[in-house]
């Protein structure tokens, strides 16, 4: 049965059930739904007004002005010139890196961010971090010069908040190899040791101050240094040092007659790539940074100012037969021959009476001047900042004068003795250092005569015939005629000179006819090679000394001469 406008009647209203209750029942489905519709509205209004919240939200964050917040702290990092060596080899430049920073508002999580940031930055420090991030800060820097594997992984972490700045970054291709020369520079490419210290210096900062400083607007800065030679000085020290269980060593070659340092090292040494150790106290710059007392090599000095003197000639004699008694003090000589010996004799068995005896005949006062006159008692002058100064005694009396005489009483820096070595051998003229290219006519200006002609022809013999008949015999390198002095002396340990702790120096000039270059070597402590052997300079250094000629004489375009190998005849130099 079906009523108009209510549909089919359910089975108990065709039983005799009043229609009305089937209205009743419609009516109650109808406002049931009606409330349903009311619950669904309101869901769609909440997550309106969220979504709507949150595009308010990303709107403001789009408008902030992010550049005036940053612009304090995102300068661009200065550019700097290029360091080339004589040959155009390039040793220090600028590359282009990635530093990484943080705005704080921005970072959702801090813990997380750290936390993500330390898989690639292992070494990050969290507290620090943490507290850079928990700031009102705009931006902070958060790692400086990351390499591009790093800058790769930290974006692949997809960190909100983080972001990059390109900056400049000093590569230096060589590494540690001509560390000491090159120096160093900050995090903001500004230089704070060696060369790139002195560039600064010349103007480069005024230039960058200025924002004159472009990468296409500075040449390169060309150094005396040249890296093949470097190389090669460098490796015959790491060598001996570990052949002879040494602490520390270092070298220098210089051109005699211009100055021009081609090569110099200390070790230990570091990596400018990677400075983290560079202020330890082992890897100072010992060639112009360190005074030592020298030992016998000073021994080249006393004879120098005798024979210069007129006082003495090559061809006197002093009794070495017994010690030298000076009021409480004793000299004597370590391989004593006991006799009386010649000036040649005196220089090639390394006579401490004898020499003693020559400095004698000058006197307190002009032994004095003569060390002043070769520039041993002043601070050197060059490029590098970290020069020191050299120690002597207050007041000088006797026993000072003749401990002096053998290389104990005066310290001075590596550098300035083979500088001044380099007098006694190129003719008598002393030609301050230096670490630019510099011609011989430039450097005859700058020239100061400190010893005769006559007497630096008379070193250049007393120099060969010690490595013919002397202590340099192992320096020797056949057809490039080498000149020699060696020099070994006790270190003060406790305040007193221990017989068991050594200095060894060794200065070697070639061709030893007319020489063009002084080599200067140090070993710090070395150990004898074997037991029951000794480990004196002859024995340590003249090979050390030996072997950088051989590799590096090539290299400085020096021919040998094999037409006029034998003895030095001192007449070929008068």
């Amino acid at each position: 049965m079906r009523i108009p406008g209510l549909g089919r009647l359910s089975r108990s209203s065709r039983q005799g059930e009043k229609p009305g209750r089937t209205i009743v029942i419609n009516g109650r489905r109808k406002a049931s739904g009606v409330r349903a519709q009311s619950r669904v509205l309101m869901a769609m209004g909440v997550l309106f007004a969220i979504y709507a919240a949150l595009g308010v939200r990303l709107v403001h964050l789009g408008m902030v002005d992010r550049e005036q917040v940053n612009l304090p702290q995102s300068r661009p990092t200065a550019s700097r010139p290029d360091l080339i060596d004589r040959n155009g080899e390039v040793l220090a430049t600028d590359i282009k890196t990635a530093s990484l920073f943080a705005e704080p508002r921005h970072i959702v999580d801090i813990d997380e961010a750290i936390e993500k940031l330390r898989r690639v930055l292992p070494d990050l420090d969290y507290e620090q971090t943490y507290r850079r991030l928990d700031s009102d800060a705009g931006f902070v820097w958060l790692r400086r010069q990351l390499s591009p594997r790093q800058q790769a992984e930290i974006l692949a972490l997809g960190i909100p908040g983080l972001g990059f700045r390109t900056e400049k970054r000093r590569f230096y291709p060589g590494g540690p190899v001509a560390s000491h020369i090159l120096g160093l520079v900050n995090v903001d490419n500004k230089g704070i040791a060696g060369i790139e210290k002195f560039v600064d210096d010349q103007g480069l900062a005024d230039l960058q101050a200025l924002g004159l400083a472009g990468p296409d607007t500075l040449e390169p800065f060309s150094l005396s240094i040249d890296m093949r030679v470097q190389h090669v000085l460098r490796d015959e020290l790491m060598r001996a040092m570990e052949r002879y269980d040494a602490i520390a060593g270092g070298g220098i070659i210089l051109h005699a007659r211009t100055g021009e340092v081609l090569a110099m090292v200390s070790l230990p040494d570091y990596d400018p790539n990677n400075p983290y150790n560079a202020l330890e106290k082992d890897r100072l710059n010992r060639m112009t940074a360190g005074v030592f007392e020298m030992g016998s090599t000073f021994k080249l000095f006393t004879t120098a100012m005798a024979l210069d003197s007129g006082k003495v000639s090559i061809n006197d004699s002093f009794d070495a037969t017994r010690p030298l008694r000076i009021g409480r003090h004793t000299i004597r000589d370590f391989h004593g021959k006991g006799r009386v010996l010649t000036v040649p004799e005196v220089f090639i068995y390394s006579s401490n009476i004898g020499t003693a005896k020559m400095a004698d005949v000058v006197g307190i006062e002009g032994h004095r001047e003569f060390l002043k006159r070769v520039g041993l008692l002043d601070r050197i002058s060059t490029e590098l900042p970290e020069i020191a100064t050299p120690t002597e005694p207050a007041i000088w009396k006797k026993i000072n004068s003749v401990t002096i005489s053998f290389g104990h009483g005066v310290a001075t820096t590596p550098l300035q003795t083979a500088a001044a070595s380099a007098a006694m051998l190129n003719g008598g003229k002393f030609i301050p250092p230096t670490f630019l290219p510099r011609t011989e006519e430039e450097a005859n200006r700058l020239a100061k005569q400190v010893i005769s002609e006559k007497t630096s022809r008379e070193m250049r013999y007393l120099f060969r015939y010690n490595t013919e008949k002397g202590s340099g015999r192992r320096a020797e390198v056949q057809g490039y005629h080498v000149g020699t002095k060696t020099g070994t002396a006790e270190k003060v340990v406790n305040g007193r000179y221990s017989n068991d702790t050594r200095f060894n120096t060794f200065i070697a000039g070639f061709p030893a006819t007319d020489p063009d270059y002084v080599v200067f070597v140090v070993l710090d402590e070395p150990k004898p090679e074997q037991p029951g052997m000794s480990a004196t300079s002859g024995l340590t250094n003249a090979p050390l000394a030996g072997n950088i000629i051989r590799r590096s004489a090539p290299l400085l375009g020096v021919e040998p001469d094999f037409g006029h190998e034998g003895e030095a005849l001192l007449v070929s130099y008068q």
